[in-house]
């Protein structure tokens, strides 16, 4: 399951994406990753949330954000809940006509793998097509 939580800034996106991954800390059966863009996370979550700072990989586009994720899930085979903060600031690329076809892929490779995706996107949803609404 993909889930995209769209808003403009200041919206509390943020706010919601550190009590999700806060409220997956404390259960057992969870294990969770979050790739956000430069470190800004780490004083605000549990330490069992695996936070990946994308700046430290050689990651460019929505292409190599997919290859990046299923890399993180072949080592880490029993991943339940993927976040990705900041979905512009991790792939470079603020076209919404590719984060859209980026979804329909990770939404078939979440279902295939039994992962549970949540995306952070910066954007007022009247600018959204109908292909991203479908994931908010």
């Amino acid at each position: 399951m993909v889930k995209v939580i769209v808003g403009g800034k200041g919206s509390g996106k943020t706010g919601q994406l550190v009590d999700d991954l806060n409220a997956q800390a404390y259960n057992d059966a969870a294990d969770v990753v979050c790739i956000e863009y430069g470190g800004r996370l780490n004083r605000l979550v549990k330490y069992k949330i695996r936070l990946i700072d994308i700046l430290e990989y050689p990651v460019k586009g929505y292409r190599e954000l997919l290859a990046f994720i299923a890399g993180i899930n072949a080592e880490d085979y029993d991943l339940t809940h993927l976040y990705v903060d900041s979905i512009t600031k991790v792939t470079g690329d603020s076209d919404l006509t590719h984060l859209e076809a980026f979804l329909k892929d990770l939404e078939a490779y979440a279902s295939k793998n039994n992962l549970n995706v949540s995306i952070i996107l910066s954007a007022e949803m009247a600018d959204l097509s109908e292909g991203i609404r479908q994931y908010c």
